[in-house]
């Protein structure tokens, strides 16, 4: 069994920041980073709006550079996945497997992850064609055109937002309506540069390139290149030519671990009880995507990381 002062739970940047400011705080963090380390900016290519990198960013090496800074300053960073916690009592549990460690301070920080639709050479795509952030990624699609998988109000933002970039915005649902409310329906229907492909489903990526890829090196020269959708009304198959595509069908928050230690809302979101950062149990904390359903951005977590770990330092200090 080890003890720490904080244990960090989480690599993204919402965790990596918090591991950042605990160890120059002299906490001595322990981070578990979980095999998939990183969060979802490891999925990312060029990151255009981290500040800071006014020629952009590779999402991998940002991430690469926090983990190097954390550890500088003294964080200890385990590339586990935490299995279990017990937070009935203090000093809180934390197990990996059957190793189990100890935290006066626990920051959770295992964000969220986007759902995807499965179809074959998906994840080769990602940072290719294949986007789950229209903020992040919009504005490489100048006068090109884009689909969007989706009908909530997340498909709806989305894709307003995609038309102020792309000179066409194809809408993809499976439904014959959407799910998103009415406003955000309305204000999407009469824009004229949005159409909407009801009843529709994807059923392969079109690429330059035929995949699977014979040879790593292609994905330099890797272009996507449309969809072939399927009309299940009608059980016609067609082909859209559309430079990339942004799904929209939902985000999953990695809080299944923490499910009957601290509250969360219908969705697995867990529930910060002053509006941000701090939960239902002393001593422990959130930031980032596993709270934050709205934003959803690196920098956003980011910021939130620092805030946990000033919440952790003070309530550890005022422990002693």
């Amino acid at each position: 069994m080890k003890h720490t002062k904080v244990a960090i739970i989480g690599s993204g940047p919402a965790g990596l920041t918090a591991a950042i400011y605990t160890a120059r705080a002299d906490l001595s963090p322990l981070v578990f980073g979980g095999e998939k380390y990183g969060g979802q900016l490891m999925l990312t290519t060029t990151v255009e709006n981290f500040p800071g990198f006014p020629e952009g960013v590779q999402g991998p090496k940002l991430m690469m550079d926090m983990i190097k800074q954390a550890q500088k300053f003294g964080a200890e960073i385990m590339f586990r996945s935490v299995t279990k916690v017990d937070f009935s009592q203090m000093p809180y549990k934390i197990f990996v497997d059957e190793d189990e460690y100890t935290a006066d301070s626990v920051i959770i920080a295992t964000g969220a992850k986007a759902k995807w639709l499965g179809l074959p050479n998906e994840m080769t795509m990602v940072g290719r064609g294949i986007s789950t952030c229209a903020t992040c990624d919009a504005a490489f699609y100048k006068d090109k055109k884009v689909a969007v998988v989706g009908g909530g109000d997340t498909a709806m933002e989305d894709s307003l937002f995609l038309t102020r970039f792309a000179s066409e915005v194809h809408i993809l649902h499976r439904r014959d309506s959407f799910r998103a409310s009415q406003v955000m329906q309305k204000k999407v229907l009469s824009n004229a540069k949005i159409t909407v492909h009801w009843n529709t489903e994807i059923k392969e990526y079109m690429s330059s390139i035929p995949l699977p890829l014979a040879h790593p090196s292609y994905l330099d020269s890797l272009r996507f290149t449309g969809i072939k959708i399927h009309n299940n009304k009608t059980n016609e198959d067609t082909s859209l030519e559309v430079n990339g595509i942004f799904l929209a069908v939902g985000y999953e928050p990695m809080s299944k671990v923490f499910e009957g230690q601290l509250d969360m809302d219908e969705k697995g979101y867990i529930k910060p009880i002053d509006g941000k950062i701090k939960t239902s149990k002393e001593g422990i904390f959130v930031c980032g995507d596993v709270e934050d359903y709205r934003y959803r951005q690196a920098i956003v977590a980011s910021g939130a990381g620092c805030m946990s770990a000033m919440e952790a330092e003070t309530y550890l200090r005022e422990k002693e």
